[in-house]
């Protein structure tokens, strides 16, 4: 009789702990489609109240603290995200001691010596290095761990084309990991880090110039998730005025072949 009310706590505590996961997941992805970045910093504070999280969970609030840390290096907010990246880089020191998920470790530290690198640019020399070794590191530990492909990823398109990255190597991991995360369709709802990725992909079709793959991608997005404002409102217009001037500039330049070419020529012309 005791070991079957024991089984049955056990059970309740379970499903307890999958529902406030749910609910986080479910808090920061609403958060991140409605750029309200107060109520993603205030999921953040309520799990580090929690005394003994498991490996998940502080997996998991890596995870919310690495994007949060983006968001506030993208804004220019370099002392919360100082603040942020030392919580983080001390969580993570306790999953690598526990041996807890090995490529996912190697991975957040390759993310958070790039980190370093846009608080202290000088840092590059020393950060730089290690950034590409931790992630190579997470590749060799896991060659489908989708999470590394992104840091790979975000090496390359940082990284100075003079000092080896490359726009369109960038691309090739992103959509690399795409196809990674893709393979399980389930994990994929409410997921921040799927749109993100998606996002990543088409802002680097726009650097690449190849516009019809950027507004392919944009449309893709808000199939999924109609309401991402940073896509409608920002992103996709853009888009679109870019694909104007550049319709416009074509234009202009075949009216000047039209005006110069001698008669015939003009089917050479693509």
């Amino acid at each position: 009789m005791e070991r079957s009310e024991f089984r049955l706590i056990l059970f309740i505590l379970l499903l307890l702990s999958s529902q406030i996961k749910a609910s986080y997941r479910s808090e920061i992805y609403s958060a991140y489609v409605n750029n309200q970045m107060n109520n993603w910093r205030n999921v953040i504070e309520r799990i580090d109240t929690i005394q003994e999280k498991s490996d998940e969970l502080l997996l998991e609030l890596i995870n919310y603290q690495y994007g949060y840390i983006g968001y506030c290096m993208e804004f220019g907010m370099k002392d919360e995200a100082r603040n942020y990246l030392n919580t983080a880089q001390k969580n993570l020191e306790i999953l690598e001691k526990r041996s807890y998920h090995p490529a996912a470790v190697s991975s957040y530290k390759a993310a958070f010596y790039g980190f370093r690198i846009g608080l202290n640019p000088i840092s590059a020399l020393i950060n730089a290095p290690k950034s590409m070794d931790c992630a190579k590191e997470a590749l060799e530990l896991d060659p489908e761990y989708h999470f590394v492909y992104v840091q790979l990823g975000n090496i390359e398109f940082h990284l100075p084309a003079a000092f080896g990255g490359s726009k369109e190597e960038a691309l090739e991991y992103y959509l690399k990991a795409r196809i990674l995360m893709e393979k399980d369709p389930e994990s994929l709802s409410d997921d921040w880090n799927y749109l993100s990725l998606l996002t990543l992909i088409g802002q680097t079709y726009t650097f690449l110039k190849d516009y019809a793959s950027a507004k392919k991608s944009y449309e893709e997005i808000l199939k999924i998730e109609p309401g991402f404002l940073y896509v409608k409102d920002d992103l996709y217009p853009r888009i679109l005025i870019e694909m104007e001037n550049q319709a416009g500039t074509k234009s202009v330049l075949m009216k000047g072949v039209e005006t110069n070419s001698p008669p015939g020529e003009l089917k050479q012309v693509k």
